[in-house]
Formats: structure tokens, sequence, C-alpha cells
């Protein structure tokens, strides 16, 4: 079976891959995010999908040169009235972005590309989230948790901030950082399936 690897440093996507029986192994890929001009919020996360999954697959030539396998990416970015809002620099702007945020919807994006020698396949999902009202103080106090601290838009809705969301449309897991649905799908037609560690009676 073809092997698959992630180039990912997040718990959370190693987390929903494990969930749906998927074995894989975890490759380092760092790329430069920063958005192209004019680039629209669902063309950047497809782009740094891509990305991660080739610089993933360029990392693991040396080590695997002729094995064969795939290398799945992801991307996650907030997007409010058209803007990204990316991972907070301090509490300042995770404070600022909080609020934004409060009492108003906003879109998550997340992308997800597997790709071996022949051939990219990716996947962009759009899901709806609504927050109630967040006071200062409720923000500041989110803030002190850490939890905030390395999340696009400043929040972790399968975390702390799940207190803050009066309202969800479209895919959960995506919001956390890996449409596991889509995953699936997309993971079924480069041959590996999901569920593998199920024991049939």
């Amino acid at each position: 079976m073809t092997s698959l690897y992630l180039a990912s440093g997040s718990p959370r996507r190693r987390e929903l891959l494990t969930q749906i029986g998927v074995p894989f192994s975890t490759v380092s890929a760092g790329i430069d995010e920063t958005p192209l001009a004019h680039e629209s919020p669902a063309a950047y996360v497809e782009r740094l999908a891509c990305e991660k999954a080739r610089a993933g697959r360029e990392h693991l030539r040396t080590s695997v040169p002729d094995a064969a396998f795939c290398v799945l990416g992801a991307d996650t970015a907030v997007v409010l009235d058209g803007q990204i809002l990316g991972k907070p620099v301090d509490e300042a702007d995770a404070l600022a972005m909080l609020m934004a945020l409060s009492g108003r919807e906003h879109e998550v994006l997340t992308a997800v590309a597997v790709l071996d020698a022949e051939r990219c396949e990716t996947r962009v999902v759009r899901s709806t989230v609504h927050f109630r009202h967040i006071s200062t103080q409720e923000a500041a106090r989110y803030w002190a948790s850490g939890e905030p601290q390395d999340k696009a838009g400043g929040y972790a809705i399968q975390g702390l901030a799940a207190v803050f969301v009066s309202g969800l449309n479209g895919s959960y897991s995506a919001v956390v950082g890996l449409p596991v649905c889509e995953t699936a799908e997309v993971l079924a037609h480069f041959g590996i399936p999901c569920w593998q560690n199920l024991t049939v009676r």
C-alpha cells in the first residue's frame, strides 16, 4: 500500500488523520506563507496546501528516492470581510481579532492537497462560523490561557474558544484544520483507504 506522509506539524491534523484510521508519518515542510498580491483567500489556502505537500515531497526525495508515497499538505485561513486573519503577533493583535470576530459571522477556508510523483489533487472547504458577543475581559482571559498564540484568527474551535461559537455551517473538522470527509475522498483516489485500523468480524 502507498505510504502517506503528513507535511504538517499541527497536532490537530495528526489527531484527525488518526481518527479516520489512516496511518502516516510526518515530514517537515517549511514554506513562505506570505499572501500574493491580489490573491483570494481560497487561492491562498489552496496554494499553501500544495506548496507544503511539494516541500514535504522534496524533503523526502533524499531519504526515500524510489519509494511509492504520497504527501498531504493542508492550510487553514480565517477570513473576515474578505481579509485573512493570520496568527496573532502579540496580545494586542489577538484581542483586536477577537473583538472584530465578536458577535459576527466569519469564514474559515481549509485546503487539503495530496500529491505523488505524477499528480496533485486538491479540495477547498468553506465553512461559516458565528461568534456570540465576546467581552474584552473574556478576550484577555482567553489570551492569557496561551491557546490563541499560534492559531489562525486567534482562536481554536476545538479548545477553550468553543464557548464563543454560537453557530457553524459547514465542516467542523475543516475549521479544526483538516476536512476529514474530503481528505478521505482524495486519499482514496491515491489508493489510501481510511479505517485501516478496523478489524472486520
